[in-house]
């Protein structure tokens, strides 16, 4: 078989690995997450806000790359669960901002444990996990670069 021909094996497609290792990285997430009472997508929300809070919801969902669709129902979620408030912006009327509970807040400290726990789980050190992410990091990027130069009718 050529070596062009062998692209097309599935072991050596790029969007397979990733897909998989996503599923199976989420995946490895539930039972650590499970005692805090969180989903992944709801971890993520709660590790925006820990950094900072109150944030507006279009600051949420840009740092975490959501669209609005699909954060509004986590969000309702978590105001559920007793985590986070929403209210109007005081700087913006037109502006929803989240903020932590005190419950929500508390929660952070239970987290602390999770890294070291799905680093554990996954067989990397803090090296190794630092750079993975910083590699993940640069596909994003590449990804968006390539898909707005698609979408401004350049080529690469």
């Amino acid at each position: 078989m050529a070596a062009k021909d062998n692209d097309l094996l599935l072991e050596r497609q790029l969007c397979f690995g990733l897909s998989v290792a996503s599923r199976s990285v989420i995946a490895a997430y539930k039972p650590v997450l499970a005692p805090l009472r969180l989903t992944h997508p709801q971890y993520l929300v709660m590790l925006a806000l820990w950094e900072e809070a109150p944030r507006k919801v279009k600051d949420i969902g840009a740092a975490l790359l959501l669209e609005p669709a699909t954060l509004s129902p986590l969000l309702k979620r978590l105001e559920a669960a007793g985590y986070v408030t929403r209210h109007r912006s005081e700087a913006d009327e037109r502006a929803l901002a989240v903020d932590l509970t005190p419950a929500g807040a508390a929660l952070r400290e239970q987290a602390l444990s999770v890294p070291g726990t799905m680093m554990a789980r996954l067989g990397l050190d803090r090296q190794s996990a630092t750079a993975l992410h910083q590699s993940m990091m640069a596909l994003i990027t590449a990804a968006a670069q390539a898909d707005s130069a698609v979408g401004s009718g350049r080529s690469t």
